[in-house]
């Protein structure tokens, strides 16, 4: 990789010079000069991250290659680099550094110059300033983005920030008002010792502003609330107002609001209500590929009366090949990628869900992020997260690998020890299961079935 970094500099240097150089001229003008403008600042991250030492992050490393392929998008006639730089960008923000996010906003302002009209710079820019902690920019660049979307439904995740962030501020601005109606009245009825811990209270407050960054808001938001009820005690009426007013905004800061915190109406479940579910039931999970998509949706197919037969239908992940009205009694997935909340949304019909994943944050934005209200009546709660691994249910050790989804179900579904029957449809070629899994299943199989490529395990 060090080879690789450093002759990619080279490539880009050559291209865009170095700081502080004009770029060298090329034959037919070359790229747009906000492209080279955002080449240079992409070198200037290269040349940090090679004094750094080795790399070792694999976010890192992909934002390497996406200015790779920036580097040959400008140093190709011709060829439309547009797209390259809003990549680049996108995953300088994915990548998670401070740095990594002001080059982000850096590209997002050199591609709002090439093209003012494009929903996706405006998009990138205010993503890059909310993940600076400058809400109030970010909330100026998501409406200009707003004004160019025409997809309402692809508004609405930028909708819900700009909500967010308003509501955030708002709370600072009623925190504010409420310290300004009391504090002129306290100090001149207060003695010296009280009146400098209002004078305190005041400088906290001067700090305080729905316009500062997100950091450095909560700082002075912190300090206020401490020296208020430091001064009056935390069972004043202003002091409880105030904090409380502080929780919000920290929540706020912390995480969008759900729109529907019932989700429609879905009740969560755990082991127990999972062991009844399947109780004596017959159970059948079936692979998400092109044949038995195809089988099962030919009417009148035998495949497609067989998977009718059964009391509970389980499938696995992001349906690619199934139809989007085929039955669905159980819908299980697996949070993958360090960014798992970003993945689509979860909105085919089930009867439940169930979302494996870890650590315990990630899994929860991701239900906060993905779970569509009204699309399953009950959802996993955490106890079910991570049954391979949590040792309440099988507890094995985290050494082993990856599992997939369909194996974690299967073996859930023998923990449990109650469904009258579990089959297995259509795992063969791409759907086939790991050695290991593959393994695990072969000891526990009953019976096969070639005809509807079925495995029988009770």
């Amino acid at each position: 990789m060090g080879q690789t970094l450093t002759g990619l500099l080279t490539s880009v240097r050559a291209i865009a010079g170095r700081p502080g150089t004009p770029a060298q001229s090329r034959p037919g003008g070359g790229p747009d000069q906000a492209l080279v403008a955002a080449l240079r600042l992409c070198g200037d991250h290269l040349s940090a991250l090679a004094a750094a030492g080795p790399l070792t992050d694999a976010r890192r490393t992909r934002l390497i290659a996406s200015i790779g392929a920036l580097t040959t998008a400008c140093s190709t006639p011709g060829a439309d680099a547009f797209d390259a730089l809003l990549r680049t960008g996108q995953l300088a923000l994915d990548s998670g550094g401070e740095a990594e996010a002001r080059l982000a906003l850096a590209l997002a302002d050199e591609a709002t110059t090439v093209r003012a009209r494009s929903k996706g710079a405006w998009r990138l820019r205010g993503n890059a300033l909310d993940a600076l902690g400058r809400g109030e920019e970010a909330i100026t660049a998501y409406e200009r983005h707003l004004a160019l979307q025409q997809n309402t439904a692809a508004s609405r995740d930028v909708e819900r920030r700009i909500a967010t962030l308003r509501a955030a501020g708002d709370r600072i601005d009623e925190a504010l008002t409420l310290f300004r109606a009391g504090a002129e009245t306290e100090a001149s009825g207060a003695d010296t010792e009280a009146f400098g811990a209002v004078t305190e209270a005041s400088r906290a407050a001067a700090r305080l502003s729905r316009h500062l960054p997100a950091a450095e808001a909560r700082a002075a938001f912190t300090d206020l609330v401490r020296l208020r009820t430091a001064e009056l005690g935390a069972g004043d009426p202003t002091v409880r107002r105030l904090a409380a007013l502080y929780a919000e905004h920290r929540r706020l800061s912390d995480r969008d609001p759900v729109a529907d915190p019932l989700l429609g109406g879905a009740e969560p479940i755990g082991v127990p209500g999972l062991r009844r579910l399947v109780a004596g039931r017959t159970v059948c999970l079936v692979a998400d590929t092109p044949r038995t998509a195809e089988q099962e949706q030919r009417p009148g197919s035998p495949l497609a009366a067989l998977i009718e037969g059964y009391d509970l239908v389980v499938r696995c992940d992001e349906a690619r090949h199934t139809a989007p009205a085929a039955r669905t009694d159980l819908h299980a997935c697996t949070l993958r990628g360090d960014t798992p909340w970003k993945g689509p949304r979860w909105d085919r019909r089930a009867g439940a869900r169930l979302v494996f994943g870890d650590p315990l944050p990630h899994w929860r934005l991701a239900l906060r992020s993905r779970l569509v209200p009204g699309a399953q009546e009950r959802v996993g709660d955490a106890t079910l997260r991570r049954p391979l691994h949590d040792p309440a249910l099988l507890g094995e050790e985290a050494g082993a690998g990856p599992a997939s989804t369909a194996y974690t179900v299967l073996r859930l579904l023998d923990f449990l020890g109650t469904p009258a029957r579990v089959d297995l449809i259509g795992f063969e070629g791409p759907a086939a299961l790991s050695p290991r899994e593959r393994e695990w299943i072969g000891t526990r199989t009953a019976n096969t079935d070639d005809t509807a490529v079925r495995i029988t395990l009770r």
